[in-house]
């Protein structure tokens, strides 16, 4: 499993620092089962406000560093525009685990400078997610509330 990491800072040079010590392959990779890999802010296309929402994690274990995490609707936003096969069955997965709502989504993608391609690419995705969720009878992402079962993750 990997982990994407930026500096919020945008110093590209962390990004190799990023991947020396913690990359795939590395120390770190062998004694925890997962790497991060050094990623640039220029690289990803991220909806207006993201850095607004960014979700902290900052406990006992973390510390002296803490994380700032995408929220989960951004991060599936840049997924979806990124468009690889690997990140349309990641963003499926978080919504048939419940931890996305199509109609924040479907705001969120409003809200990135994009092309009117990748605009239409996207919108068929998300129109594909909800006839799949109508299909198989599962509750409505967009309206529902309920607590996702992570093991389903895994």
């Amino acid at each position: 499993m990997e982990v994407d990491v930026a500096s919020l800072d945008g110093d590209e040079n962390k990004s190799d620092l990023i991947d020396g010590n913690l990359g795939e392959g590395s120390r770190f990779h062998e004694t925890y089962g997962f790497y991060a890999q050094g990623v640039s802010l220029k690289t990803a296309v991220l909806p207006a406000g993201w850095r607004d929402r960014l979700v902290v994690l900052d406990s006992v274990r973390t510390r002296p560093g803490r994380g700032h995490c995408l929220e989960p609707h951004d991060c599936v936003a840049s997924k979806l525009v990124a468009g690889r096969a690997k990140d349309y069955e990641f963003s499926a997965a978080l919504v048939t685990a419940g931890l996305i709502k199509l109609d924040v989504l479907t705001q969120r993608i409003k809200q990135l400078d994009i092309d009117e391609a990748s605009r239409g690419r996207i919108a068929a995705w998300l129109e594909g997610q909800r006839r799949s969720r109508r299909a198989s009878g599962a509750r409505d992402a967009t309206k529902g509330s309920r607590r996702p079962d992570l093991r389903k993750l895994r």
